[in-house]
């Protein structure tokens, strides 16, 4: 199968590839974590970031190519950005501020629950 003909998806810690024709799951990589993962797509590689590390992964076989824990940079949401993909992926940079803003709203709401 081409990569042309897979979707990718950043999910709970992992990234999934489907069939863009059937939608059919191709293969599955768990990162780490359960969190939000943001996804670029580059020459023929995943970029893939979750629980604050960055994944390389084979875009035709989800098989990792290589990994940086980040450390000293925390878990907090993060984008990527290539030459082919230099602005990043707009998409997810808006579901990350959605996650960011509902992580915000149940924080307030913990806090004022402790309060009462």
């Amino acid at each position: 199968m081409k990569i042309s003909d897979l979707v990718f998806v950043g999910i709970k810690g992992s990234v999934v590839a489907l069939s863009r024709a059937s939608g059919e799951q191709v293969w599955a990589t768990h990162l780490k974590g359960s969190g939000f993962v943001n996804v670029v797509l580059d020459a023929g590689r995943v970029l893939a970031i979750a629980s604050g590390e960055i994944f390389c992964l084979d875009a035709s076989t989800g098989q990792g190519m290589w990994h940086n824990p980040l450390k000293g940079f925390g878990i907090g949401l993060a984008t990527i950005a290539t030459e082919s993909a230099p602005h990043g992926n707009v998409t997810a940079t808006a579901a990350m501020a959605e996650k960011q803003r509902q992580d915000e709203e149940s924080s307030a709401a913990a806090v004022m629950v402790a309060i009462s």
